[in-house]
């Protein structure tokens, strides 16, 4: 695996258990990611579909799996307008009176909400290659992500 370097705006192609390929864009703050809307059975050779497809989710993800190469950089893209203002995240706390925060990825900071608020967020969290890689899969294949369960959970009602 080839070492590679966090570059905002870079674009990552991540092999889904052989079978397809999806893509990733690495946002500003260099910790955020969005992931595309788009699965593809062969290797994009014209990026620039992506400046069009829609954003599945954003979320952090561990530094080594791009700084490792488990991820290739396959091009560079300009950051879209809408992403240049990330979405807030959400924080739950399970055993503390102030159960919900929102987190601001622009910022880096948080500050006490309600669950009316947080419904809809992403949670703010560091994902590894394979829950990506799981959650991707399992979007595409229309079942629940066991690495969601719990946010399933808080948001049910």
């Amino acid at each position: 695996m080839a070492k590679q370097r966090i570059i905002p705006g870079a674009i990552l192609e991540i092999n889904i258990c052989g079978m397809y390929y999806c893509y990733a864009q690495i946002m500003n703050n260099k910790e955020s990611y969005a992931f595309f809307d788009l699965k593809s059975k062969i290797r994009l050779t014209d990026l620039t579909i992506l400046q069009c497809s829609p954003i599945l989710f954003i979320i952090g993800v561990y530094d080594n799996v791009v700084t490792q190469g488990q991820w290739l950089k396959v091009g560079k893209l300009p950051i879209r307008e809408e992403l240049q203002v990330l979405p807030k995240e959400f924080i739950y706390h399970k055993f503390d009176k102030l159960q919900f925060e929102l987190y601001d990825p622009n910022t880096g900071e948080d500050r006490p909400s309600t669950k009316e608020e947080c419904r809809g967020l992403e949670r703010c969290a560091v994902w590894d290659k394979h829950h990506i890689e799981d959650r991707l899969r399992d979007y595409y294949n229309g079942v629940p992500c066991i690495w969601l369960k719990e946010d399933y959970e808080i948001f049910k009602d």
